[in-house]
């Protein structure tokens, strides 16, 4: 399902709930850990039997700091609510979250393609158990039975609430991709989302083209790929906008998506603060983290993914975007260090972008790496024969002179170049006709034929200009 884009707007705002790495739970000393046989993680805490009381966990603090700093927010003192509700995931019928004083407000995410999404804020709570229903498709309305597992439940969350400020599916995407990097950057978060430590609730609403209000929004819960994501708010966006044009109203909603059939499902009419009953812990003093604490984990902070970014931009002379994939798999060290040694930006990112994994580069001397480019941009090696090579050194570690000439890669005698070129250009004067009539398909064969009689040692640039050269 689509919807026509010049005639209406899609406006996305996203709920991301990272859950932190720490060693215990959120407010109990029982194991943060995924996996292990069900109801094994627990303590009287986390089942909520009388007499339990939450004891705050620091470095759950610290970690909320560090993705605070990160997201440019302001780290600030904060409290903690009941959020009451009547779940079985919750034991004890209520959710230790923040509600109007959370610990980072008023921040922001760069994009790969540069476009800034608003943080409005990123709390900190305490995770849900997981209920699986039996039967019924696994739905709770139509379960046999359910069954709960109570090792998440107390886990620590960092909830980072996004302003609604993405447009599209691909967007939404690349948001959930940046923010991962962030939390698994500085440490917070492992970002797995197959394991649900990482979870996405996208709230999505569709206005006229040129429109300032927001239209009615609802919320899709628990959105646990990528894929899904750009699948469900795709679809979302087309039932609201197909509603609207039957001339009926959008309800305000919680959704599900399902994956086998490609929609969203009511779940429940969309819940408001005022039905969770919010009311201070009692149990919790306020928190207030302090300057030198905060200034404290501000210094530790890595480089992040948008500094790297820029930083490998500004290197090597190319837009922002060209730059995003090799940050992401981890080679932006390695082509700064090449670009430093004297070797061309571009050869340099190309080869690392379709030559290089991330595994294989570890290895890659960046004074080698450089000694390779200069190679095949002064003409001593083609780019097939650079490729090579540079395959030949993160196999063996050897310097590019060396293995280029283990191989017998020199370059050819412009003479017996022009040779060959002539040659063909008689044995085949249909093509070269057609060449000359500017059919630019027939230069594939002619440069193919000139590798083929050199067995590769000819540089494809050269033999097109010397065909051009000759075409008069």
């Amino acid at each position: 399902m689509s919807i026509d884009t010049e005639r209406w707007e899609v406006v996305v705002g996203l709920e991301v709930h990272a859950e932190l790495a720490t060693r215990t739970k959120m407010f109990c000393g029982a194991p943060n850990s995924f996996g292990g046989d069900p109801n094994t993680h627990i303590d009287p805490l986390t089942l909520g039997l009388p007499g339990s009381m939450p004891v705050l966990n620091e470095h759950a603090v610290e970690l909320a700091i560090r993705v605070g700093l990160a997201l440019g927010c302001t780290v600030q003192p904060s409290t903690f609510a009941r959020k009451n509700y009547f779940y079985p995931d919750l034991p004890k019928d209520y959710q230790i979250s923040q509600y109007d004083r959370p610990i980072n407000v008023d921040g922001s995410l760069e994009l790969p393609s540069g476009k800034v999404i608003g943080i409005e804020r990123a709390h900190l709570e305490e995770d849900t158990g997981k209920s699986t229903h039996v039967g019924g498709g696994g739905r709770i309305h139509d379960a046999g039975h359910s069954i709960i597992d109570y090792n998440r439940a107390g886990v620590p969350l960092l909830e980072i609430v996004g302003r609604p400020d993405i447009r599209n599916a691909e967007e939404a995407r690349s948001y959930v991709t940046e923010l991962r990097a962030i939390l698994v950057a500085v440490g917070a978060s492992d970002g797995k989302m197959e394991e649900g430590s990482l979870r996405v609730d996208c709230n999505v609403s569709v206005r006229p083209r040129g429109s300032d209000e927001l239209g009615t929004r609802c919320e899709i819960k628990n959105v646990n790929s990528l894929r899904s994501l750009g699948r469900a708010i795709d679809y979302e966006a087309a039932r609201q906008v197909d509603l609207i044009e039957a001339g009926e109203a959008v309800r305000q909603q919680t959704r599900h998506w399902n994956e086998d059939d490609g929609r969203t499902h009511t779940l429940r009419s969309k819940e408001e603060a005022d039905d969770y009953r919010y009311f201070p812990e009692p149990d919790l003093v306020e928190l207030d983290p302090g300057q030198e604490w905060i200034e404290r984990v501000r210094a530790s902070l890595p480089v992040l993914p948008a500094q790297r970014r820029h930083r490998l931009a500004t290197a090597a002379g190319v837009e922002l975007e060209r730059t995003a994939l090799l940050v992401e798999r981890g080679l932006d060290e390695l082509c700064l260090a090449t670009i430093d040694a004297g070797a061309d930006p571009e050869r340099t990112l190309t080869h690392a972008e379709h030559n290089l994994s991330d595994e294989r580069a570890t290895g890659i001397d960046p004074r080698g790496f450089a000694q390779l480019v200069s190679m095949e941009t002064g003409g001593q090696l083609t780019a097939t024969q650079a490729k090579t090579v540079l395959a030949e050194m993160v196999d063996s570690g050897e310097d590019p002179e060396s293995i280029a000439s283990r191989l017998g890669f020199e370059a050819m005698d412009s003479t017996e170049l022009e040779s060959i070129v002539d040659g063909l250009i008689e044995s085949n004067p249909d093509e070269w006709q057609r060449f000359c009539e500017g059919d630019q398909k027939i230069t594939g064969f002619f440069v193919g034929q000139v590798m083929k009689a050199t067995r590769g040692q000819a540089d494809g640039k050269v033999v097109t200009s010397l065909l051009n050269s000759r075409r008069g």
